[in-house]
Parts: structure tokens; C-alpha cells; sequence
């Protein structure tokens, strides 16, 4: 063990022992840790601020706000005040590794860690500390990890739900072709383990395309998957090579229907030339609602959002924060049903949760089965600059047969 982390275990018991000699009955007999005083819970936030990811980081933080805000007004959890502690990496490691090691001592655990290089550079201390974290993500890689928390979908499942969309409309049959162009990375690899088991399970060919986080120009990648015939494009890139790969596609007179994640969408993208492509071509697979969604959970949130932020519209990603809030602090309250916040309580009760009702958020959320997704259904929706938030819900949450059986066999 490290000195820093003899240090840390040092404060866990001491901040244990105070609670328990306090004289609040509320307090007393409930066991705590990093992050958890008397009147508080702090969950930490390392995000990207002032980077390219701004944009959904602000809109996710407002979700994380406006669902603690509502369980703040009753009460809290145990009592306590659960708040965010924030710090800003600009989507930089080293930058994310500094905030990091400043921030955990002072949380409980980590409602968001923005972007997949930050993740990989803290997980091995995760693995000391046991702070129950949320990544940005949902790569089927990170569900082997007891510390990580995935709220959703697995990018994998997403697109063969996605696919499956198409094929119950007739758009794909036995011996077509699907093309997918991807990010090599965890990301666009789980993506594309979706479309490998779409095309053996059904009797499809499949034309791949592998690029970067830094490819600028993906002429000759659509030009090869055109020339493959593909029936179906699917698209696991980053936004600004989401828009570029739909507008090349457009040039080329490629009519083809395009499924990309939801995480590759901007929405400023329908303020763009490509706008009216996207809006007649791509299809979006999501695992949580996006905003114009007519659920009971979505509802809520856009009740308590438009008092606080009048005029203005979410997005995707508004919901995606008060879905990982939701799902946080029914996490929290199992722990502290068991007196027991310190993070080996709460990593037990993450563990034990085996049925969150998330109210058409997403699906029914269950932690519970190790190195199994949380949830196994997705939205498909279509741009529309005309709703709000800009997508329009084409159908609420499916579960493909694919899925379970490809969740059979991986048991």
C-alpha cells in the first residue's frame, strides 16, 4: 500500500469515528467515508469544461443538478445533502489526473469521468480507493470492472438493436451488406461487435472501415463501403466526423439509410448544410430518451428544467445526467438503508441493485449481474430541427431477439 493510501485509510477511520461519536441520531449509527460528513455527500466531477466536449458536459451537469436539487428538497439522502464537486480537464490526461487526485479525497465517488484516455488513467488507482464511479461511456469493456457504474445500453447492443430496426422494415435481408465505418478504440470497437453479430446471426456480409479520433477526410472510406453496396451505413465516429461522413456520402449520391450511436450526434449539427440529410437519411440509436421523448421520466425533468432555465431547451445529454443521477442516488439510499455509506457500503449496495424502475428513461436498470449490461433496451429517434432538443423519438425502447440471444451466449 502507498503512503498516500495509508494516509486516506487514515481519514476513513477517523471521519468513521466522528461520525459515530456525534450526537446526531441521524448520523450516529450510520458507517461513512471520503465524501460523506454529517450534513453532506459530495460526488466529484471530472469533465471537459472548456474542451470540445463542453457543449454535452454543461447540459449533462444540468441534468446531475436539477435530480439532486428534487431529492435535496426531501430530504436528501440519510439526511445529507448530496452535492457535485466539479473540476475541468479540457479533455486533457494529465490535466484529468491532477483534478483527479484532487478531487477524490474529497468525494464519496464520481458521478462522471469524461472521456475514455481519462478513465484508463485513473482506473488502476479506482481499483485502490473503490469509489464508485460513472464513466461517459458505454463500452461493454469497462462492465468487468466492480467500481464502474454504466448506466444503459452497451454500444454493442444499441446497434444491433438499431440494425434489427431496419431489418423488421424491410431495409435489410439475408445476403445484404452492412458497412460500418468506426473508431478503432473502445468506443468504435464495441460498436462494430455489433454489426459482426448482426451479419453471422443473419446470413449479412460486412464491409468494415477503421479510422482515428484524427482523420480529417473519410472520402475513400465511403467511397469503398458505396462500392461494397451496402444496404445499411453504420457510423461509430466522433460528431464533427459524423456530419463530415453524412455530407461525403450526400456528395456522392449515396441514398443509403445511416445508423450511427446517439454519443456521435451534436445537435448543432441540424444548424448546418448537412442538416436535411441527416434528417431524411440517419437514424440514431440511443440507450437513454432523448428529449422530446413522451415518458414519465422525461416529463419530469422538462417540467423542472423550463422552470429553472426558461426558454431554453435540453438535450440527449440533459436526460442522460438525470438518468445516471436517478440511478446514483437509488444506489446511495440501498446503502444507506444498510447504515453503511463508506464506499465499500455503497459498492455493495451497487452490486445488490438488481431493479431500478427508471421511468422510460431507459430501460429497467439491474447492476447486478456481473459483466452484464445494466439495461439492454434502445430509442431510435431521427434528427428534426423543428423539436425540441432535435430529435424525434421513431420508436421508444425495443430489445432486439438479437440482444438476448447474444446475452445467451455470453453467459
Amino acid at each position: 500500500m502507498s503512503i498516500r493510501h495509508l494516509f486516506l485509510s487514515a481519514a476513513v477511520l477517523t471521519g468513521a469515528l466522528t461520525a459515530c461519536g456525534s450526537g446526531d441520531e441521524s448520523t450516529s449509527t450510520v458507517r461513512t467515508g471520503p465524501g460523506v460528513a454529517p450534513d453532506s455527500i459530495s460526488l466529484g466531477v471530472l469533465t471537459d469544461l472548456t474542451g470540445p466536449f463542453k457543449g454535452s458536459a454543461v447540459s449533462r451537469i444540468r441534468g446531475y443538478e436539477l435530480y439532486l436539487d428534487d431529492v435535496n428538497k426531501r430530504g436528501g439522502v440519510c439526511g445529507r445533502r448530496v452535492e457535485l464537486k466539479q473540476k475541468d480537464h479540457a479533455y486533457d490526461v494529465q490535466k484529468a489526473l491532477d483534478g483527479y487526485f484532487e478531487l477524490e479525497p474529497q468525494v464519496m465517488g464520481f458521478i462522471e469521468v469524461l472521456g475514455q484516455p481519462m478513465t484508463a488513467a485513473i482506473e488502476p488507482d479506482l481499483m485502490q480507493t473503490r469509489a464508485l464511479t460513472v464513466p461517459v461511456s458505454w463500452a461493454a469493456s469497462l462492465l468487468g470492472n466492480p467500481h464502474m457504474m454504466i448506466v444503459g445500453t452497451t454500444y454493442d447492443l444499441d446497434i444491433l438493436n438499431g440494425l434489427d430496426f431496419y431489418k423488421r422494415k424491410g431495409l435489410l435481408a439475408e445476403g445484404d451488406t452492412v458497412g460500418h465505418l468506426h473508431l478503432r478504440g473502445s468506443f468504435g470497437d464495441n460498436a462494430l461487435e455489433g454489426s459482426r453479430f448482426a451479419a453471422e446471426s443473419w446470413g449479412l456480409n460486412i464491409s468494415e472501415q477503421a479510422v482515428t479520433e484524427t482523420t480529417a477526410n473519410l472520402l475513400t472510406q465511403i467511397t469503398a463501403l458505396k462500392a461494397a453496396n451496402a444496404k445499411v451505413l453504420v457510423l461509430s465516429l466522433t460528431p464533427p466526423q459524423t456530419a463530415a461522413a453524412v455530407g461525403i456520402a450526400a456528395q456522392l449520391g449515396w441514398t443509403v439509410p445511416i445508423l450511427s450511436s446517439a454519443v456521435s450526434y451534436d445537435p448543432a449539427i441540424m444548424q448546418s448544410p448537412v442538416a436535411p440529410v441527416f434528417a431524411k437519411q440517419v437514424l440514431l440509436t440511443s440507450p437513454v430518451a432523448p428529449w422530446s421523448a413522451d415518458a414519465e421520466g422525461v416529463r419530469e425533468l422538462r417540467d423542472v428544467y423550463h422552470q429553472r432555465y426558461p426558454g431554453e431547451e435540453g438535450t440527449l445529454n440533459t436526460v442522460h445526467g438525470y438518468t445516471v443521477a436517478m440511478a446514483f442516488v437509488a444506489v446511495l439510499e440501498k446503502a444507506c438503508a444498510k447504515n453503511d455509506l463508506s464506499r465499500d457500503g455503497v459498492l455493495r449496495a451497487f452490486h445488490d441493485t438488481n431493479a431500478i424502475k427508471a421511468k422510460s428513461l431507459t430501460g429497467e436498470l439491474r447492476f447486478s449481474l456481473v459483466g452484464r449490461p445494466s439495461a439492454t433496451e434502445s430509442y431510435m429517434s431521427r434528427p428534426d430541427a423543428g423539436v425540441p432538443g432535435t430529435l424525434k423519438v421513431e420508436e421508444n425502447l425495443h430489445e432486439s431477439e438479437l440482444v438476448k440471444l447474444k446475452g445467451t451466449r455470453a453467459r
